[in-house]
């Protein structure tokens, strides 16, 4: 029995290990990309010194050249990335808690949670059009607010489904105590429910943060000169030489940066909010 539980383990850590190597592969070849020189790239080497001799040239190029660029790249992504999960927080927050407290009759609350919950469902190469012409008509292209509605729209549902299941565990009595003493609901809402879900609104903001990091289309589509966030820098290393991987690296690991710090920095609230409500009594 012992032997064989030894030999679960064994092909339990052998799997942990080959997934962690599957999934770190990609940061490792990024970092040692963005310190090859532009030929070693092109040959088969992954041990620095030892197969080539690492730069820095790379970097300082890529800062020289379009260090300027690069600084908007970033200040866009952090503004779509903050202000539209701050938007679908603000929003989200709202309809869960209305779907957790109240019981809607004509349309029942399962039908509206499904029916929110499809907005993720839908391919947003299917909507790309009709919001290009909409933005087009209100002067939406080539803006930060424009990519922070689009992200938004898609944070939403997200955030209304992590935050109705916490306002859901909340006890009703607390709720119910503030009301006899004279507070309205609203303000139920705002002073007791929300700081009691605190945790899952942060858990539910830093994925719409990513959600909106890493978004591609739309921002290919909307934007092209002053709203260019990180995603379409990176998608455009290319030249009539192809594909430059040395800058694709270090705008890639530029980009990874900021989100890395922010979830590591508030990592304990992340998981709290993911795990809120799993374990009662």
């Amino acid at each position: 029995m012992k032997k064989k539980r030894r030999w679960t383990n064994v092909i339990l850590w052998i799997v942990i290990a080959i997934a962690m190597i599957w999934m770190l592969f990609p940061f490792y070849w990024a970092v040692i990309t963005s310190v090859k020189k532009p030929a070693d790239v092109f040959r088969l080497s992954f041990i620095p010194f030892v197969q080539f001799q690492p730069t820095l040239d790379n970097w300082r190029s890529e800062l020289q050249m379009r260090g300027q660029e690069i600084g908007r790249g970033l200040k866009n992504s952090l503004i779509i990335g903050v202000c539209s999960a701050i938007m679908s927080l603000c929003v989200g927050s709202l309809a869960g808690y209305g779907l957790a407290r109240y019981k809607y009759h004509r349309i029942r609350n399962r039908d509206i949670t499904m029916w929110i919950l499809s907005q993720r469902f839908l391919p947003p190469a299917a909507v790309v059009i009709p919001f290009f012409l909409i933005f087009k008509n209100l002067g939406l292209i080539d803006s930060v607010l424009g990519l922070v509605l689009i992200n938004a729209t898609f944070g939403i549902p997200f955030a209304v489904l992590v935050t109705r299941d916490a306002f859901r565990d909340l006890p009703e009595e607390i709720e119910e105590s503030a009301l006899v003493d004279g507070c309205s609901r609203f303000q139920v809402f705002s002073r007791i429910a929300l700081p009691l879900a605190a945790p899952a609104l942060v858990a539910a903001g830093i994925i719409c943060f990513a959600f909106a990091w890493n978004e591609f289309l739309f921002a290919f589509i909307m934007s092209y000169s002053k709203a260019v966030p990180m995603t379409v820098l990176i998608a455009g290393t290319q030249d009539t030489q192809g594909i430059q991987f040395w800058y694709v690296a270090t705008r890639m690991l530029m980009a990874v940066v900021p989100p890395t710090i922010l979830a590591l920095t508030v990592q304990r609230y992340i998981v709290q909010g993911l795990t809120f409500g799993a374990v009662k009594g």
